[in-house]
């Protein structure tokens, strides 16, 4: 390093790398965070990109985002505004300063900030650092545009093909920031452009212009920080995004279980990569079919259950409500089946690109008739595999449909990923029926647990026909007995009750806290964040995050009454603390809810909850 240079060690920080959508400022933060995982630091992310397919040029509603924040350690949230901004152009100026700290080292192409890109960007003079009150020295002004066309002139690139390439430059520059090696930079590249190895090239040459341009620098904006890895657990690593996760955790599953893998699909944002994902492992015997509509995609994932494979449909908020029609026929039928719903901002098309909570009661009770169907709710994007996982060892294991929470921020962010060994995966063990029942079984003959017998088509002795009317639980024929409705609709709620599932697990100040933080899913991170927050302030706060939500684990009860004060806090209007109030009894919690399409803001959820704790 240059002896000019102040060298930080910091514990952690957060990036954010903004421009126009076709900026690839979504590849540069993933190389950054990917480069950051594997020399094992802590790592959480947020894409943050418009609906827009591509927003004119330069305006202001075009600005796409990746945030990424490192940590020596565990990292919990994407953080709430950020040490570095890189700013391409100057509508990212515009749009993205108020997500950077007062302090933040601000990068910005001055190539970039021309009359017409702040005429675009809605500036109403030149000296546009000054009308946004930011002071010039937290700035490197660099003519990024003109030093990568100068850095690549001799390759015979066109020009659009070199203003591609403007997004490695600002990552190497970041990674000379962070003190980062170059050469795990390009082996991303090398891989991820095998097939096209001259372009491979010319973007490390790009990467390398930006990291000797920070090298040769004399800003005053800039200090190199180090953020050294602490408490390194050893195994494989991986920069992990959650629907990636997902999709792994779906093979796995297959895998444990012996079965072929089938996933019947509708593209759907922000859930197609699900789908692009499993279709690229055909050598597993995955089967993927886009189908055309999202009916079709659970109907044939249905038919695919009852022919014994692994079946999977995959869709967000709106698919659900198309599929809800075959996810009663699972119901009733008895058959395994995943739904997966990355949900988004509704309600109808809604905020395609946005995250919330706000499905949670759709999968719980949107079906007519009594139709009770296990729900889980990923926490993390790393945690997206093990969700995926026992949610296909619950269907298969119980012969029921199961929902599977996600969102947008969890499915599109991510976090680094220690590869799971697969011996010690828990064991997943379908109830096939017994051969010593040929010829005696009947299509609702159930195990001790209350679970049907699964017979997969083809076995001699067991031919059976399944369907949406209600069937005589004897004899499998259809039957409209009274008697026998309610016998059936109470095995089918009690199949669900009797499924076990972990305790909820308190964090914090378990045993004498003055508040628990109650969320589920994807805002455990921000939850926990807040939490440890308070309790550096010296409040006594606990958290608990449901990751199974029916059924729920059973010490909920015990939990949710056993403290001072209770808030739950989700993004949506109160869905938890609704169905809580119907489970517990007695039980009024403080709530806390936004839909903004968002993630939580750590500070804002630290202030409500402080104000909460001095009622």
């Amino acid at each position: 390093m240059a002896e000019h240079l102040n060298i930080q060690e910091l514990e952690q920080v957060v990036v954010r790398f903004s421009g126009d959508s076709g900026d690839g400022m979504q590849l540069a933060g993933n190389i950054f965070s990917t480069v950051s995982a594997t020399v094992g630091n802590g790592i959480s992310t947020f894409p943050d990109y418009p609906a827009d397919i591509r927003a004119p040029q330069g305006s202001l509603t075009g600005v796409s985002g990746f945030q990424v924040h490192i940590g020596a350690g565990q990292v919990y949230t994407p953080g709430d505004k950020c040490d570095v901004l890189v700013a391409m152009n100057a509508a990212a100026l515009k749009t993205q300063y108020r997500y950077a700290k007062p302090d933040a080292t601000i990068i910005i192409d001055t190539d970039a900030f021309g009359p017409n890109d702040l005429k675009k960007a809605q500036f109403e003079s030149e000296d546009y650092l000054g009308e946004m009150g930011i002071d010039p020295d937290r700035v490197i002004q660099c003519p990024l545009t003109q030093m990568v066309k100068d850095c690549l002139a001799d390759t015979g690139m066109d020009n659009k093909t070199i203003l591609k390439c403007r997004n490695m430059f600002a990552l190497g520059l970041v990674c000379w920031l962070f003190d980062r090696d170059l050469s795990l930079v390009a082996n991303f590249l090398k891989e991820k452009f095998a097939k096209k190895p001259q372009i491979a090239e010319n973007n490390i040459k790009v990467v390398q212009a930006g990291y000797d341009y920070g090298h040769n620098t004399h800003s005053s904006a800039v200090n190199v920080r180090r953020i050294e890895t602490k408490n390194k657990v050893p195994g494989r690593y991986m920069d992990i995004t959650g629907n990636k996760a997902t999709a792994y955790g779906f093979i796995a599953a297959a895998e444990k279980a012996g079965l072929k893998l089938y996933l019947g699909s509708y593209p759907i944002t922000p859930a197609t990569d699900v789908l692009h994902e499993l279709s690229k492992h055909k050598s597993l015997g995955v089967k993927t079919v886009q189908c055309e509509d999202e009916i079709s995609g659970a109907a044939s994932a249905l038919g695919a259950s009852f022919a014994g494979a692994l079946a999977v449909t995959s869709t967000s908020g709106p698919g659900i409500c198309l599929k809800s029609e075959a996810m009663n026929l699972a119901v009733i039928m008895e058959l395994p089946l995943v739904v997966l719903d990355v949900q988004r901002g509704g309600p109808a098309t809604g905020l395609p690109t946005k995250s919330e909570q706000t499905d949670l009661l759709q999968v719980l009770f949107g079906r007519n008739g009594e139709s009770p169907m296990p729900v889980l709710a990923a926490t993390s994007p790393a945690d997206c595999f093990d969700a995926a996982y026992q949610a296909c060892k619950i269907a298969l294991e119980h012969m029921t449909p199961v929902a599977l929470l996600t969102d947008a921020y969890i499915a599109n962010g991510s976090g680094a990923f220690k590869l799971p060994e697969m011996d010690k995966l828990d064991s997943i063990n379908p109830p096939y029926v017994p051969e010593e029942l040929k010829e005696k079984w009947t299509p609702y003959m159930r195990a001790e647990n209350g679970t049907r017998y699964w017979a997969v088509p083809g076995r001699k002795g067991f031919t059976h026909i399944l369907g949406g009317l209600e069937k005589d639980s004897k004899t499998g024929a259809i039957s409209t007995n009274p008697e026998n409705h309610d016998l059936m609709t109470r095995l089918r709620q009690q199949k669900i009750a009797n499924i076990q599932v972990p305790d909820l697990e308190v964090g914090g100040d378990a045993d004498n806290a003055d508040l628990l933080i109650v969320g589920f899913g994807s805002t455990y991170g921000h939850l926990h964040a807040a939490m440890d927050e308070l309790r550096a302030k010296g409040y006594k706060v606990a958290q608990a995050q449901f990751k199974y939500l029916n059924p729920l684990p059973k010490n909920t009860a015990d939990v949710m009454k056993k403290y001072k004060k209770v808030v739950v806090a989700e993004q949506n209007m109160g869905q938890l603390a609704a169905y809580l109030r119907m489970k517990v009894d007695n039980f009024t919690p403080y709530q806390f809810n936004q839909v903004k399409g968002q993630p939580f803001v750590v500070e804002e959820l630290v202030n409500a909850f402080e104000e909460i704790l001095k009622k």
